[in-house]
């Protein structure tokens, strides 16, 4: 397996801005849902890291849940554009204030079907809160209440974010210098 540091282009966001940036995240979430229930709703595998976080810094009562969404293919760089549920929710949203978090918003096709569907199942309230949001590549408007990083067209991975799997374990998201990546075999 290739070292990280081989590909690394640049540190885009260090450790110590993520916990700052996550910590008034937090802050904000807690003004915005006191006196309230929240249901946090993970995107896996990429927004763990970030949601176990975030709801650290959150003082409101909250459960989470899990949804595994696909809309890329083994290796692929881009959406495929089709969006599939691989894990769906074990619990109601009915009636329930729902948070989503979600690692990435690039095209936005992913995260709007994802929201379509849970709309049908009559939430009180149904926010997201995303970690980046590449706003250059949107394709789908989607309604995103909390943000922590704006960022460019770049391809990121640590933090969450990965390599064809690797790399998630990553304190820091950093920028892949593509020509000098090698994919596993």
């Amino acid at each position: 397996m290739q070292n990280y540091s081989n590909f690394l282009s640049e540190v885009l966001i260090t450790e110590d801005q993520l916990s700052a940036r996550i910590k008034e995240l937090g802050a904000e979430i807690s003004r915005d849902y006191a006196g309230k229930e929240l249901l946090v709703i993970c995107i896996l595998r990429g927004g763990v890291m970030f949601m176990t976080d975030l709801v650290r810094q959150i003082s409101v009562p909250l459960a989470f849940e899990f949804m595994a969404v696909s809309s890329y293919g083994a290796g692929a760089r881009r959406s495929s554009g089709e969006v599939r549920i691989t894990l769906d929710l074990n619990t109601s949203i009915a009636g329930r204030h729902v948070l989503i978090v979600e690692d990435i918003i690039d095209s936005g096709r992913t995260l709007a079907s994802v929201i379509d569907l849970l709309k049908t199942r009559d939430p009180a309230s149904l926010y997201v809160c995303t970690l980046l949001d590449k706003v250059s590549r949107r394709e789908v408007e989607v309604p995103v209440r909390y943000r922590g990083f704006a960022i460019e067209d770049k391809f990121v991975f640590g933090y969450g974010l990965d390599m064809d799997e690797f790399y998630r374990n990553l304190p820091f998201i950093g920028v892949v210098d593509l020509s000098k990546y090698e994919p596993p075999c």
